[in-house]
């Protein structure tokens, strides 16, 4: 009988730890191409942040809150380079959707996508 009230008294706190959102969210890895002119971003687990918009180099730090990745404020090398859009120097928060995440500027709008590298 104890062992049955247990289980009973147990069961809310495994079923939410189950059901969880945020821990099926994982941002770390590579996303976009990383092909010459090509965005990417490098998510390290410890936090930090590296990639290029494509022209380039980017630096910063990023933080898993609730089901968004918000980005510090990037820090960029300041080249200038024909023909390629640097959009993604303007990222301020991701929403991972499955293989890709979206990337939102300072005011929330999507200025971009980029999949995520095997």
């Amino acid at each position: 009988m104890k062992l049955k009230t247990l289980l009973i008294a147990l069961a809310p706190l495994l079923l939410g730890a189950c059901s969880s959102t945020s821990s099926a969210i994982d941002p770390e890895g590579t996303w976009g191409s990383g092909a010459p002119g090509q965005p990417q971003l490098v998510l390290a687990a410890d936090g930090s942040l590296s990639g290029t918009d494509g022209c380039n180099r980017l630096l910063g730090s990023w933080e898993l809150v609730d089901d968004t990745v918000e980005l510090s404020e990037l820090a960029s090398t300041m080249m200038a380079c024909v023909d390629v859009d640097t959009w993604l120097g303007a990222a301020s928060t991701l929403r991972v959707d499955g293989d890709s995440v979206r990337v939102l500027d300072a005011a929330g709008t999507e200025i971009g996508t980029l999949d995520r590298q095997g």
